[in-house]
């Protein structure tokens, strides 16, 4: 459990020399029991003080890292149950099965299409994180062939899905450069699991139906020298998963409760896609640490990743792309010229129909900090002399020589305003995006 403040204060040298930057002791204290402080701050503190504060100021959920050759996996470290009060810090990992007993054909084939889930979004590559291995065989000569498989031809980060020691260390002989995730640690295998996994250097996903047990299980673990797990908190119906994920986090976040401080994983399998989608989508948001799905179709998986993508980002931090002018298609001085905001889903939103319209022409990103058309208008990061300096600054009058902008149709009341300090015709576009292909075919002359 956390240590107070006074706790802490015991343990420090009491000098009051202020080298933490504090006034005090006793105020470096309270604030390492807020957690906003690192014990590093304090340059005099001893070691016995060390292993004690050391543990008691350690995140409330374990980091666990995946490796697959130089890529990192991350999963973890999360410090508050909603993200508009800070930010939430490594993403849901997303992984997708692969069995060991498919056929050589379909085994390529389905690994190949699996490991092939990227996409573009709003200018950022999105994609899975992680493929598991399954052992449906139940065959160690079939798992670790399946495994030698992934790992030498897959960018993955791994995971290795059965319950025998004896099948999972086969397998883990075979990863090469990748550190897998083991899964999974149950009652009734734990002290193996928990010996292979500290032998082998591998996080462990520890398995049971209730909360109390997964928290039994987790100190038997420790004790036997494993310290980085996820807990899998497997139950049939999608209220008591959602109800467990939720209990997890606050416990590790609100109480500090180590034996449940710990990323949380689940597994997904309907017989109709869409309901898996759905429900992976729903762990997802509250709060698995990991989601690892069966369907590996494109159509089903992009909008998961969609998803994962509008969570993640940093609500204090809007998405934003370079302020700049862009050139669609082979764009020449007799090209029209738009401009919006740059903000990343507005901007390549207005691109995609830009280009739709198969007519070359010019985009200005103007500068609001990353905010819309309408909200950057109403905060007046939007103005005239806004548009003005980005045309300036992109140097637009070399480029462009009709002196014609379009301008959104949401702000045409900056027409007369845009037209004076500009001294160009002011042009009023679609308010939609939608309506920009055939607005450049049939107005833009």
């Amino acid at each position: 459990m956390a240590l107070t403040g006074l706790e802490i204060f015991k343990l420090l040298p009491k000098t009051n020399c202020k080298k933490c930057g504090r006034p005090t002791c006793l105020a470096f204290a309270m604030q390492l029991a807020q957690k906003k402080a690192n014990l590093t701050d304090c340059p005099d503190v001893s070691e016995e003080a060390k292993n004690v504060l050391g543990a008691a100021s350690a995140p409330p959920i374990k980091l666990i890292t995946l490796k697959a050759g130089e890529k990192i996996f991350k999963v973890g470290e999360e410090t508050v149950l909603y993200r508009h009060e800070e930010k939430f810090h490594n993403p849901t990992g997303v992984g997708v099965t692969i069995r060991d007993d498919l056929d050589g054909g379909a085994f390529s084939e389905r690994l190949k299409k699996i490991d092939g889930l990227k996409f573009t979004r709003v200018g950022t590559e999105i994609g899975i994180d992680i493929i598991a291995v399954q052992n449906m065989s139940k065959n160690v000569e079939k798992f670790s062939s399946a495994t030698k498989m992934v790992a030498d031809n897959s960018h993955l980060a791994l995971i290795l899905m059965s319950d025998s020691v004896e099948n999972m260390r086969s397998a883990l002989d075979v990863c090469g450069n990748k550190r897998p995730l083991l899964w999974s640690a149950n009652a009734q295998n734990y002290e193996g699991m928990a010996r292979l996994a500290k032998e082998k250097n591998c996080p462990l996903i520890v398995s049971a139906p209730r909360l109390e047990e997964l928290a039994d299980l987790t100190e038997k673990i420790k004790s036997l020298g494993v310290s980085e797990m996820i807990l899998d908190y497997n139950s049939a119906r999608l209220k008591d998963v959602l109800q467990g994920l939720t209990k997890v986090r606050r416990a590790a976040l609100k109480k500090n409760f180590r034996p449940l401080g710990f990323s949380t994983i689940t597994y997904v399998k309907e017989n109709d896609g869409y309901q898996e989608i759905i429900k992976a989508s729903t762990y997802l948001a509250k709060y698995a640490g990991i989601v690892v799905l069966d369907v590996c179709e494109p159509w089903q998986i992009m909008p998961l990743l969609t998803v994962r993508q509008n969570i993640f980002t940093d609500p204090q931090k809007p998405v934003q792309v370079e302020p700049k002018l862009y050139q669609v298609g082979q764009a020449n001085e007799n090209s029209p010229l738009l401009f919006t905001t740059n903000f990343s889903l507005t901007y390549y939103t207005v691109e995609g129909e830009v280009e739709a319209s198969r007519t070359p022409a010019y985009i200005l990103a103007v500068d609001t900090e990353g905010t819309s058309v309408l909200t950057a208008y109403s905060g007046d990061k939007l103005n005239e002399k806004v548009v003005a300096k980005a045309m300036a600054n992109a140097k637009v009058e070399e480029k462009i020589k009709h002196k014609k902008l379009i301008i959104p149709g949401l702000v045409a009341v900056m027409t007369a305003k845009l037209k004076e300090e500009l001294g160009w015709e002011i042009l009023v576009g679609p308010k939609e995006a939608s309506g920009i292909p055939s607005y450049l075919r049939s107005t833009w002359s």
